[in-house]
């Protein structure tokens, strides 16, 4: 419907000014500070990114009622990806919070996301146009596995940390002696990430597949 149409191409709006301004904003604060703004990334620029990460949430419910006719499980393991990233490793331990491998990881999110949002606002309002198209189905089959190394990275930088201060690690009382170490929950989840790389990566190749096979149709169309 019109109403829903519309809504999503608000949606898209919103996180394509999001990650557009922070995109600019890291771009416009290396050229200044050069090596030295890579440290307060996260300090300048980290409330927006938890907005967008938050707001992208959204999205598996857009694909649950139906509104977004993309796949739920690959979309929901890219968004869980980047909220256990952002909002459990990163954000949880001030350490990590100003090393190099954040800015990276944070590049390689907007990068796709800027690209990913402005296709799809033009794909809402019927404009197809094929170099856009190529970029988005073909950006993210280069980008996605380097954002997944980037985070696997950012997880194995924060185990000191978790290890040294016992975040989130819980150790019941007597009787139930019973504990979870959280430094070994997040070595189970890098095994997860990278299993749930290859599902990812395989839905990507498809979705390209699908988008560019008929893009020469869908030119002419528009």
């Amino acid at each position: 419907s019109i109403t829903m149409n519309t809504y999503l191409f608000v949606y898209d709006l919103m996180q394509f000014c999001g990650h557009s301004w922070i995109f600019t904003n890291m771009i416009i604060r290396f050229m200044s500070f050069g090596k030295d703004s890579l440290a307060d990334t996260f300090y300048s620029i980290g409330l927006v990114m938890r907005l967008c990460q938050l707001l992208s949430v959204l999205e598996i419910l857009h694909i649950l009622i139906g509104i977004d006719k993309s796949h739920l499980f690959p979309r929901f393991l890219q968004i869980s990806e980047r909220i256990i990233v952002l909002f459990v490793v990163i954000n949880s331990q001030e350490e990590v919070q100003g090393k190099y491998i954040v800015c990276i990881l944070f590049f390689l999110w907007n990068l796709l996301d800027v690209v990913r949002y402005t296709y799809n606002m033009l794909a809402r309002t019927g404009i197809h146009y094929l170099p856009l198209t190529w970029l988005n189905f073909s950006l993210c089959i280069l980008l996605y596995p380097l954002s997944v190394l980037a985070k696997a990275f950012a997880i194995c930088v924060s185990l000191p940390y978790f290890e040294t201060f016992g975040t989130y690690s819980i150790k019941l009382p007597f009787p139930f002696a019973f504990s979870i170490y959280f430094p070994y929950v997040l070595k189970m989840y890098l095994l997860v990430l990278f299993i749930g790389m290859c599902f990812i990566i395989q839905n990507l190749f498809s979705e390209r597949k699908a988008h560019l096979g008929t893009g020469n149709s869908k030119k002419k169309r528009s």
